[in-house]
């Protein structure tokens, strides 16, 4: 039998050493040993992370965006960080400054301004760089040298332009119910016709298709739509009708009777109406009731118009008198004496600066209703039946049959007009289309839109006014526009009041609640110290608080006290500097003293 060998196994790890295996009396000394490192490392660890997070949002906070990003494609981006804004666009939408923070406020209202403008900031900056993304630009008709442009025809306007904008300028030949008034929606996509002799249509007049055309068989003295294209309202001789886009009547309304002319307050849902009777009314058109009626005292009011800013009706009168009216009162907010014989026509532009009359005596002014003083006075041969203004500032006037366009009448004084056309009949409707280069005209043959380059806003806010908006997106402005609702009380001459405190009506209710309660409520009481437990709430320990609580009071009316000198020694300084520059000036009569 063969002696057993020994098997020599070749181990390739050389050199390398093995950890023994765990014995379990190992085990339990190694967890005595470090057990108090594992408590001391896990006590430390939520301290840690909320350090380093702490630090590298500070870090974040400081540096900003990281320079130089890698992208996945290994390169560097050779632009890091956010586009820069030009200063003079930053400028552009730049709100009010900075509030200076005192010391002595509530931290918690420390930070609700620093926030409040940080977000102020914030959307400057979005409004300045989404301003790149409205690149139409406003332009208006140039003629060649020597060439007035008002003596550029519509035919050749139309024939120079493209095919879309060309087939703006059309004619439609009504005679058998005119004259007409005309009226476009607040997106500028549908119009509004209304005839002297009860004929009314509905028209999508970019697509030139027909909404609705009824006859109401009666007189139509004015027409509006309303808060969008489903309804309008119609002045008929008795009564105010209301229709929808397909010319079923919805509402008589008994109460507005023999009514002459209309304007509808889109903001707060009102429809203003002036009377043959003289009365001023205004109509809910979101509940349907009266809000207010006001006599005006001053006769038959078919002259009206609204001011776009603050929503306030201006009425032309047969004595020359221009009135401006507010739902809220019974009188007259502003009566200005415009024109020597009774007016024909105003209107307002849309920021609430200018207006402009026209009157029986052929003239035409603009107002600066800001301060209610006339700016420009022009003489016309005719006068002026009819008066508009676009959203750029153009002013149209009708005289009789020709209509006449006119640029920058505020500014500078006019010459000559910037464009002039002729109608087939007299004018007795004007109004620009919102966002086009347009002109309505309504005259006794019927309409004509006229090319007017440089009259619309070239750039629309979607959210307010949007041309191109589908049905779903009508009825969600619709919803929206009913909830943003302002009330009728909120309208005055300057709505920056709403923002302001009034402080005699609180002084004299705070001197009421003094006296009915017989106490000062707002009056500052008197510090008493808490009581603190452990010895702190000694005699010493409570005078020593309530001194530091006097001298903190007491250092702001220092502060205050040490400007008001220091200012008042640097006037006396630059009086006494200006006193010493004019006694060393010679005089030229100073030679004849010896």
């Amino acid at each position: 039998m063969a002696a057993p060998v020994e098997l020599v196994v070749n181990d390739s790890h050389v050199g390398k050493k093995k950890k023994p295996p765990g014995r379990y009396w190992q085990e339990q000394e190694g967890e005595e040993k470090d057990g108090n490192k594992a408590e001391r490392k896990t006590k430390a660890a939520p301290q840690q992370k909320i350090r380093k997070t702490q630090q590298a949002k500070k870090r974040k906070r400081e540096d900003g965006p990281a320079d130089g990003k890698i992208l996945i494609s290994g390169k560097v981006d050779p632009f890091p960080g956010p586009a820069p804004i030009p200063n003079d666009r930053v400028q552009k939408f730049k709100r009010k400054g900075k509030v200076k923070k005192s010391w002595r406020q509530h931290y918690k209202l420390r930070d609700m301004i620093t926030r409040t403008e940080e977000a102020s900031d914030m959307a400057q900056k979005q409004a300045a760089r989404f301003d790149l993304l409205l690149p139409e630009d406003a332009g208006f008709l140039e003629g060649d040298e020597g060439e007035d442009t008002c003596t550029i025809s519509q035919e050749d306007i139309a024939d120079a332009v493209d095919i879309t904008s060309g087939a703006k300028y059309f004619n439609l030949k009504l005679s058998q119910f005119g004259p007409y008034r005309v009226d476009y929606s607040k997106t500028g996509s549908h119009l509004l016709l209304g005839g002297r002799r009860g004929h009314v249509a509905c028209i999508d007049w970019k697509t030139k298709q027909l909404m609705c055309e009824i006859n109401v068989m009666e007189t139509v003295n004015d027409i509006k739509w309303l808060h969008s294209e489903t309804m309008f309202a119609a002045a008929q001789k008795k009564w105010l009708h209301i229709y929808d886009s397909n010319g079923i009547e919805l509402h008589c309304i008994r109460k507005f009777n023999d009514v002459l002319s209309m304007q509808f307050l889109p903001y707060h849902f009102l429809l203003a109406t002036a009377s043959a009777t003289g009365f001023l009314q205004y109509l809910d058109v979101s509940v349907g009731k009266e809000v207010a009626a006001i006599c005006t005292k001053t006769g038959r009011l078919n002259v009206m118009c609204q001011n776009p800013h603050n929503a306030i009706i201006c009425l032309g009168h047969p004595n020359g008198t221009v009135t401006m009216w507010s739902p809220n009162q019974k009188e007259a907010l502003v009566k200005m004496l415009c024109h020597q014989g009774g007016v024909r026509s105003v209107t307002v532009d849309k920021t609430g600066t200018y207006m402009v009359t026209s009157g029986m005596d052929k003239k035409l002014k603009v107002y600066d209703i800001r301060a209610f003083k006339p700016l420009k006075s022009y003489f016309l041969p005719a006068g002026a039946s009819c008066l508009s203004l676009s959203q750029r500032g153009l002013l149209s006037a009708a005289t009789g049959d020709i209509v006449q366009v006119y640029r920058d009448v505020w500014n500078s004084p006019v010459i000559k007009p910037y464009m002039a056309h002729r109608v087939h009949g007299s004018v007795w409707g004007l109004n620009f289309c919102p966002f086009e280069d347009v002109l309505g005209v309504g005259h006794g043959d019927g309409f004509s839109s006229m090319l007017v380059p440089g009259a619309g806003e070239p750039n629309f806010d979607g959210l307010d006014a949007n041309p191109y908006r589908s049905a779903k997106q009508r009825q969600e402005w619709e919803v929206k526009a009913l909830l943003d609702k302002i009330q009728p009380d909120l309208i005055s001459l300057d709505p920056t009041e709403l923002g302001k405190v009034d402080q005699a009506t609180f002084k004299q209710r705070h001197q009421d609640r003094v006296q009915a309660l017989g106490f000062d409520p707002l009056a500052k009481t008197r510090f008493i110290p808490k009581y603190k437990k452990k010895g702190r709430s000694s005699a010493g320990s409570i005078e020593r608080r309530k001194k530091q609580v006097a001298h903190g009071d007491q250092r702001a009316i220092v502060v205050k006290t040490v400007e008001d000198k220091m200012k008042m020694e640097e006037e006396r300084n630059e009086r006494a500097k200006k006193k010493a520059a004019i006694a060393g000036q010679k005089s030229a009569l100073d030679r004849f003293i010896k």
